[in-house]
């Protein structure tokens, strides 16, 4: 699989950092309007529509389209993985369905004196078989526009 990492230190506390990145609305303010996502549900672990927290188990149906031209594309995400200590946590969410073979998403946060450090990390495979593994590195062409513009959100929102 190919690895895509992306760092960011935020002038914010870790505890606001974090639970802004909890939150189904951090992912509606940090992904980039040209991607025209549409959050259709999010249903926690238990079933409960629109749970406050992404807690393991939690599921969101979206779909995008890209600059508008694109296909839409559906996209489900479920938080596989969660945990929170004293100035460190991280959530990992993996794609069920979408527009990669393969997609885990880890995001992690951690305190630095009144700054966060936000890393993410992101394992992935292209569809089409063979060709997608070696087109695979390219991928930072779409993959690097989109984590710039997140880290940037997340400085402006949240200092």
């Amino acid at each position: 699989m190919s690895v895509y990492q992306r760092e960011v230190r935020v002038a914010a506390p870790f505890d606001d950092v974090w639970e802004f990145h909890s939150r189904v609305s951090g992912l509606e303010a940090l992904t980039p309007s040209w991607m025209n996502l549409d959050v259709e549900s999010v249903v926690g672990p238990d079933g409960d529509p629109d749970p406050g927290i992404l807690a393991v188990g939690s599921r969101i149906e979206s779909s995008i389209k890209p600059f508008g031209i694109a296909p839409q594309q559906r996209w489900t995400s479920v938080i596989v993985e969660r945990e929170a200590g004293d100035g460190s946590a991280m959530f990992t969410d993996e794609m069920e369905g979408g527009p990669f073979r393969e997609w885990q998403h880890t995001h992690s946060f951690y305190a630095d004196g009144d700054e966060t450090v936000v890393h993410d990390r992101v394992e992935y495979q292209l569809p089409l078989g063979s060709l997608g593994r070696r087109l695979g590195p390219l991928a930072v062409v779409g993959l690097e526009p989109m984590f710039r513009y997140r880290h940037r959100q997340t400085k402006q929102l949240l200092e």
